[in-house]
């Protein structure tokens, strides 16, 4: 393909995007093929001479739409939004043409000092400590992640070599393998299953707090849980704290954890994977409040603010003790600024890393923070307006306060039953949504997902979920309905 030959077919991609994201809606918004279909449309073996674009561009409605989950079409609405917007697109277009690989300011200083320029105006926007940011001239800043599962992993392995660092030096203990066994971290048991990965990786225990009745961690649950393991001479040195959980977008009591971990010298990371946009907006700001608390902090404007995926925005207060636990520093990576900028390779688990802020520059240049702020308060709007009509049904009743985009809701009685509802939903195919569970009780999550989703789309999805409750109800009172056996896993929780 040659650069004329490029731009005629970019053209015609560009077009097909366009085309495909204004018509999503047409496309049924979770796919019908089985395991392995692809396989059937395919030969066994690459070509051996180059095809026809044509034939390659025929392909992609032949062999890739029919297995594609649409997360941006207006009928979906499981797990979390995903961010999407042609700013965005736009911008991966400049990001991928000039593919540079940005460990090091070096390597591109353009990659390096964008993104420590964005990450100070996202971290204004949130209202974020000076603390955190580049501008206050102290130790921290912050840094694009991949997804806030890596996040989280980095922030666990921070505090385990800062904690470490710490035991070595009071003489108690020879080296690292004394430390290790005796490491204790915590979260809540609504936590993402990232926060349980990251102690797997870095191994170290993961205690889990049981939340209260709204899902929340308490300080006073964690309190007993420290008082408990110090007594048996374990050492507690990370906390997880979760500002929107997956099951039920529950927002713990970071006001009660933060003093907690600051009195015993516990790092505390908050992980607002999803709900963290909403904090742009004034009136969800106070959620927020603890912050100053933390020690490092991560959201995912690839959820809700517009930004394609991957893009996790990570804030520490001091960076060198991130530095400190990934810092190896070869000679063919020193140049001569060293010191004086940061070198991001040193601030998460990958060396390569792309030129992730072009895309959430494009973004809050071409939407502005009040384009933004609209469209989390719509997506709010239209939850609430899902919860108006699941409340007008005497059949259905909401679990939980809805808060943000999400509304959790079930049909009265058994979980049986809410099971039975989630699969017709889904074989239908006209919406799709994911189930979720806290203690005994099942339920379905309605999430607001695609920036494109109206008051329609609501009222749609509401009718199709009525339609198929009446029709399951009435021939479950006739005997046509086999009742299988109670689900016992909460959906997959995409935390990506």
């Amino acid at each position: 393909m040659d650069p004329e030959e490029f731009r005629k077919r970019g053209k015609q991609m560009i077009d097909y995007v366009a085309d495909y994201l204004e018509n999503i809606r047409d496309r049924r918004p979770y796919p019908t093929v089985e395991p392995g279909y692809i396989k059937e449309l395919l030969p066994d073996h690459a070509p051996n001479k180059p095809d026809e674009w044509d034939d390659v561009f025929s392909d992609i409605e032949r062999v890739i739409m029919p297995g594609v989950t649409h997360w941006h079409s207006p009928q979906f609405h499981a797990y979390f939004s995903t961010g999407n917007s042609y700013p965005a697109i736009v911008a991966d277009i400049l990001s991928d043409a000039i593919g540079c690989i940005g460990f090091s300011w070096a390597s591109s200083p353009a990659c390096t000092e964008l993104e420590m320029v964005v990450m100070d105006w996202l971290g204004k926007m949130l209202d974020l400590p000076e603390d955190f940011l580049f501008c206050s001239g102290g130790k921290g800043g912050g840094v694009i992640q991949g997804t806030a599962s890596e996040a989280t992993l980095v922030a666990l392995l921070s505090a385990r070599t800062k904690i470490i660092r710490k035991l070595l030096e009071t003489g108690d203990y020879k080296d690292q393998g004394q430390i290790m066994p005796k490491l204790i971290a915590y979260c809540s048991d609504q936590s993402h299953s990232s926060v349980e990965r990251a102690g797997l990786i870095g191994c170290v225990k993961m205690r889990e707090i049981p939340a209260d009745d709204s899902g929340a961690m308490r300080g006073s649950n964690l309190k007993l849980a420290i008082e408990k393991d110090k007594a048996k001479g374990l050492v507690p040195f990370f906390v997880c704290a979760t500002l929107g959980t997956t099951p039920s977008c529950a927002f713990d009591k970071i006001l009660e954890v933060g003093p907690l971990c600051k009195e015993e010298d516990i790092w505390m990371h908050i992980d607002a994977a999803y709900a963290g946009s909403s904090f742009i907006c004034p009136e969800f700001r106070p959620m927020l409040n603890g912050i100053e608390y933390a020690m490092s902090f991560n959201f995912n404007p690839h959820k809700w603010l517009m930004v394609n995926f991957d893009c996790s925005a990570m804030w520490v207060k001091d960076s060198q003790l991130v530095s400190d636990a990934f810092n190896v520093d070869p000679l063919y990576l020193k140049h001569d600024h060293q010191g004086k900028i940061p070198d991001y390779r040193h601030w998460h688990i990958p060396l390569g890393r792309r030129f992730r802020s072009l895309k959430l520059w494009f973004v809050l240049r071409l939407f502005g923070q009040e384009g933004l702020q609209e469209n989390i308060r719509k997506d709010v709007r239209l939850a609430h307006e899902f919860e108006d009509l699941v409340k007008m049904d005497h059949n259905f009743e909401i679990i939980g306060e809805v808060k943000m985009g999400l509304a959790c809701f079930r049909l009265k009685g058994k979980n049986d039953k809410n099971e039975m509802l989630l699969k017709a939903i889904n074989e239908d195919g006209r919406i799709h949504l994911v189930p979720s569970k806290f203690r005994d009780t099942y339920f379905l999550r309605f999430a607001v997902c695609a920036s494109r989703t109206t008051s329609d789309d609501v009222k749609f999805a509401w009718k199709v979920i009525q339609e198929l409750s009446r029709k399951y109800m009435s021939d479950s009172s006739n005997g046509n309905i086999e009742i299988k056996n109670s689900l016992e896993k909460t959906p997959n929780q995409a935390n990506v």
